[in-house]
């Protein structure tokens, strides 16, 4: 059997990370579904009788889904950039340039993605895998110094000004809460429940806003008035950290130490959350107005939202050590192992949920039925959706290699169809060894 006789096959692949990515694309797909992609700004709150099990879903969604899964998400992408880094590194192959190019193509893929729904997330990560180009050669301990003042919420400091900054506890206001519950981009400049981001019935139209005003104002909100968006790059370096310490390549021999850190990331979480309700402020702090007015922000209400960052991040390193722990027990690992052909088209699937979610909720398709409906439903019907995507993701990586994202991107890459249809004949099956 010939060995690297082509530049890209998956078949030495580390299965729980695929695992683990199609799981987290189940927590994605659930806060988009209520979050209605980005296309309504309606709450719970608004609603006049909201049914008990609509209240259990809101409440059970902010505590254990919202901003842990995709940070897990995240986490992954910083991973899987190493590890595309590393392995050409190995074989004496300076992956830099055709990386960037990678990189250019993601960010293309994320604009058509944009066009859809503002949320999709791929051009930032396209523009924070340039950054991981030019850290590759960081030592360890460098990088996690940038990973914990990021956490620790330095960014903050900066986006809000020194002088903003007062110790006083007197400087409240009415509005969002510092719980650390996400908001809307456009929240910043408008909130009023049951409005449609665009009210235009033709898709292109809707596409121009998502492409360019919705777009300036997440990019506002991540980046100016929030430090969302540092986070989504230290979880980024994060998963790079993971790779170069090969953290994932010994989970299957280092079972303990699974199940320790996944105590450890619980009692972080849980110590986190409970210092930060300890030291709060009896009255809601609206952090993010405070923020876009370039008023005074109370110092306890950054180290509040300091620590609910954290708690969300250990929540998540929760999640993931529990995940791999879970995935080490054989009969559990057969179920589990379901969600790995998912995980092998993570770009497919990700980008599918968004282009559903944008007919779902937009004002050009079914927005004006699904718009309105509670988290119950919502939550059910992301459900139904992720499932369904199961099982096309299983049935498809039986007949093809890659999911259809996955190839078009691998071959723009290398600028050369890859192989595409599975071929059931091993000795006719092009390997790579690494």
């Amino acid at each position: 059997m010939k060995e690297n006789r082509t530049a890209s096959t998956p078949f030495q692949r580390i299965e729980v990370i695929d695992a683990l990515r199609g799981f987290a694309l189940l927590g994605v797909i659930l806060m988009h579904m209520l979050d209605y992609f980005g296309y309504t700004f309606t709450s719970l709150s608004h609603n006049l009788s909201p049914s008990v099990l609509d209240i259990f879903i809101d409440r059970f969604s902010d505590m254990t889904i919202r901003g842990k899964f995709i940070s897990i998400f995240s986490f992954l992408f910083g991973l899987s950039f190493y590890i595309q880094m590393e392995r050409a590194s190995k074989k004496g192959v300076d992956f830099r340039g055709r990386f960037l190019w990678r990189m250019l193509l993601l960010f293309a893929i994320g604009l058509i993605g944009i066009s859809f729904t503002y949320l999709d997330i791929l051009t930032i990560y396209a523009l924070f895998g340039v950054i991981l180009v030019f850290l590759f050669p960081l030592r360890n301990w460098i990088l996690m110094l940038i990973v914990f003042l990021i956490f620790t919420g330095v960014p903050n400091l900066f986006i809000i000004g020194f002088d903003q900054i007062k110790t006083e506890r007197s400087i409240l206001d009415t509005g969002m809460t510092i719980s650390g519950k996400s908001a809307a981009p456009s929240e910043v400049s408008k909130s009023n429940a049951g409005d449609y981001g665009t009210k235009s019935q033709i898709f292109f139209e809707t596409a121009k806003e998502n492409l360019t005003v919705r777009t300036i104002d997440k990019i506002t909100f991540q980046f100016l008035h929030t430090d969302t968006g540092f986070l989504v790059l230290a979880l980024f370096i994060t998963g790079f950290i993971a790779g170069k310490l090969h953290f994932f390549e010994q989970v299957h021999i280092r079972k303990k130490r699974n199940v320790v850190l996944f105590g450890a990331f619980m009692l972080v979480s849980l110590a986190a959350v409970l210092i930060a309700r300890i030291i709060g402020p009896e009255a809601p702090v609206n952090l993010l107005k405070l923020r876009a007015e370039k008023g005074d922000v109370p110092l306890i209400a950054l180290l509040v939202s300091s620590l609910n960052n954290i708690g969300t991040i250990a929540m998540s390193g929760a999640l993931v050590t529990g995940f791999i722990s879970l995935y080490q027990v054989a009969g559990i690992r057969k179920y589990l192992s379901l969600l790995t052909p998912y995980g092998r088209m993570g770009l497919t699937n990700y980008e599918m949920q968004n282009i559903l979610g944008a007919i779902f909720f937009s004002a050009w398709g079914f927005g004006s039925f699904f718009g309105g409906k509670g988290p119950a439903l919502l939550f059910a019907l992301g459900l139904t959706i992720y499932t369904l995507q199961v099982v096309i993701s299983r049935w498809w990586m039986k007949q093809f290699v890659y999911g259809p994202l996955e190839w078009l991107w691998r071959s723009g890459t290398y600028l050369k169809w890859q192989l595409f249809k599975r071929n059931l004949n091993p000795d006719k099956m092009e390997i790579v060894r690494e």
